[in-house]
């Protein structure tokens, strides 16, 4: 093929593309001007639903063909939306910082940049920010894959006021980050206890001699080793993510070290008001056995009576006393189904102690 006829294909594509583009413009825009005066139209003043939108993205994932693929299909539609949603109001969204947090990147994920951002120093802030209605909405993390359950923000689902109406899964891909280029230099790695743990056998067989220093989240570890580099050149790397790279300026020695690839956090969605159905949910709830020989298995059987499927149990230490257990579960399915409600229904004459936590879509791609 010549110059002239790669040069003519080439411009033939360029002129498509262009093309498309002013399409895509064009009915971004008609989305955009339905979106508002749906918004009009609403009488309760809730902006997110978050029912609706994981039906639209499950929709246009179900109708894609590729090439693109089911994630970059929904990461465009969240974008759309979110920045649609901004035109009727600019959420507040809190979640647990500095910026470059995996927390960051599940609120991300979910709301998309059309938000105004509330960070916050630990997951109680969190709470207390969307109690107090300085924020719309709150993401904090509620299990990793590898490390269990995040005990704090159970206790506090046990003592808000606030409703579960959303979860986000991240896959957690842990980079080294330094000011240096050569990774034979580093002496000192700093991160959360947690990400320490999930990199352990990469640090030991790369990173042998170096010393291991927990902080409070690995976006502050980026932070400081931007910060320690800056002051006094000390070999010293953070273990992050490509996000806090580029917020704090630091090459990137080496990618994807976690030890288990499958590595994932969930996160979860808080307000303070309920969700209706999207077809596809998971509801939440606490529970306390009374005393009893049998009480748990007698709180499980209305789940399998009613036909429904539990995805977790954790038990927890109850506040009250010692030796005393109140038990988080989920469950397939909304709170509005027939199934659920009566199976709850049952749990709740059985148990002790219940609280709905909330029910919510299933966590979208």
């Amino acid at each position: 093929m010549s110059k002239e006829q790669l040069s003519s294909l080439l411009k033939q594509h360029r002129d498509q593309i262009d093309a498309i583009d002013e399409q895509i413009l064009k009915l971004a825009n008609e989305r955009a001007s339905h979106a508002r005066h749906i918004g009009e139209l609403k009488d309760d003043g809730v902006i997110y639903r978050p029912e609706r939108e994981a039906q639209v993205l499950r929709r246009l994932m179900d109708l894609n063909a590729g090439p693109l693929p089911a994630e970059a299909v929904t990461n465009i539609f969240r974008s759309i939306m979110s920045n649609c949603r901004a035109l009727e109001k600019e959420l507040t969204v809190a979640f647990l910082g500095p910026l470059g947090t995996y927390s960051e990147e599940a609120a991300l994920k979910q709301f998309g940049e059309g938000k105004h951002a509330v960070v916050c120093g630990s997951i109680d802030e969190v709470f207390r920010t969307v109690e107090s209605g300085q924020a719309d909405y709150g993401v904090v993390p509620v299990e990793n894959s590898n490390e269990g359950a995040v005990g704090l923000t159970l206790d506090l689902l046990l003592s808000s006021p606030l409703r579960i109406c959303g979860e986000v899964t991240i896959p957690i891909h842990h980079c080294l980050l330094s000011k240096q280029t050569d990774i034979q230099q580093i002496s000192h790695v700093f991160s959360h206890s947690q990400s320490l743990a999930q990199c352990h056998e990469w640090l030991n067989k790369m990173l042998p001699k170096a010393e291991r220093e927990p902080v409070t989240s690995n976006a502050r570890a980026a932070q400081m080793i931007h910060d320690l580099i800056a002051a006094d050149g000390t070999f010293a790397a953070a273990i992050a993510s490509k996000r806090a790279a580029e917020l704090f300026n630091l090459n990137i020695l080496a990618e994807n070290i976690e030890d288990d690839p499958k590595n994932t956090t969930r996160f979860l969605v808080l307000s303070a008001h309920d969700v209706a159905p999207s077809g596809q949910d998971k509801t939440s709830f606490v529970t306390a056995t009374k005393n009893q020989p049998g009480a748990i298995l007698g709180l499980l059987e209305p789940l399998a009576k009613h036909n429904v499927s539990m995805t977790k149990l954790e038990s927890r230490p109850a506040k009250g006393g010692m030796w005393e257990y109140v038990f988080y579960v989920d469950i397939e399915g909304h709170v509005q189904d027939a199934n659920v409600a009566s199976a709850i229904q049952e749990v709740t004459s059985k148990a002790s102690y219940l609280k709905l936590l909330g029910s919510y879509p299933l966590a979208v791609v």
